[in-house]
C-alpha cells in the first residue's frame, strides 16, 4: 500500500543537484546519516558523490544561509575525515540554483 507522501522543496532540490552530478562521480548518495561511536544520529550529509579516491560533500538550502550551510559541513567534513578522503564541500542554493565551494 502506497502512502500519499509529499515531495517537499528541499527534497527537489537534492534531486536537481543529484541528477546534475551524476555523470561527474562514480556514485552520488542522498540523505545519508553519520552516526557517533554511541550509535546516535549526529548529523545527516544532504548529498555525498564518490569518485576514484576521494569524495565531496554537498549541503542542499532552499535560500541563501551560507552561514549555517559553512557551520554544517565543518563538522561533516571533521567526522567524515576519519574514514574518507573529504576532496571539497560545497553549499547548493536551490533558489538560485548557484553552487559554491566552501
Amino acid at each position: 500500500m502506497l502512502e500519499n507522501t509529499k515531495i517537499t522543496k528541499h527534497d527537489r532540490h537534492i534531486e536537481n543537484l543529484c541528477q546534475k552530478l551524476k555523470s561527474d562521480y562514480d556514485l552520488v548518495l542522498r540523505n545519508v546519516p553519520l552516526y557517533s561511536q554511541k550509535k546516535r544520529r549526529i548529523a545527516e550529509i544532504d548529498v555525498v558523490a564518490f569518485t576514484d579516491n576521494y569524495c565531496d560533500v554537498f549541503e542542499v538550502k532552499c535560500s541563501y544561509r551560507i552561514t549555517k550551510a559553512r557551520r554544517q559541513l565543518h563538522k561533516i567534513k571533521k567526522i567524515l575525515s576519519l574514514t574518507s578522503k573529504v576532496r571539497h564541500t560545497f553549499f547548493y542554493c536551490g533558489n538560485s540554483d548557484k553552487l559554491i565551494l566552501v
